[in-house]
């Protein structure tokens, strides 16, 4: 999967909070959401640490890693967020964002075992990327 680089001139903030109706600095890093989250193990960084780079501006780092794509927006860390942050919407935004500004680009060639992938994924994803 290779990745761009987001251009520093997106405002990647205020386009999470706009599409998720939270905000991002509510958050008061308790990681009650990672304690909660049954895939916290697959994750290579906790959802609050994935705000505190957003709120920084550091989205090289958000993109480094695979937590957005790991939340399976089961709404645990939602439920259980003391200061009623609606994580997985802020994911599912972080998620789309990133697509919206074609960030993902996956070089087919690179995907190993193609045939093995379920063909219903494999369409699914094409409709989603060509509308």
């Amino acid at each position: 999967m290779k990745l761009k680089k987001l251009r520093r001139d997106i405002d990647f903030m205020d386009k999470v909070e706009e599409l998720s109706g939270e905000s991002l600095n509510s958050c008061i890093q308790c990681g009650t959401c990672a304690a909660g989250c049954p895939f916290v193990e697959d994750m290579e960084i906790l959802p609050e640490r994935v705000f505190k780079h957003i709120t920084l501006g550091n989205i090289d780092k958000v993109l480094e890693h695979n937590t957005m794509w790991i939340c399976a927006a089961c709404y645990t860390c939602s439920v259980r967020c003391p200061r009623d942050i609606d994580i997985a919407k802020i994911m599912e935004a972080v998620r789309q964002v990133i697509l919206r500004a074609n960030i993902d680009q996956v070089d087919v060639d690179e995907v190993d075992n193609m045939e093995e992938l379920p063909q219903l994924a494999v369409v699914g994803c094409f409709r989603k990327e060509t509308g």
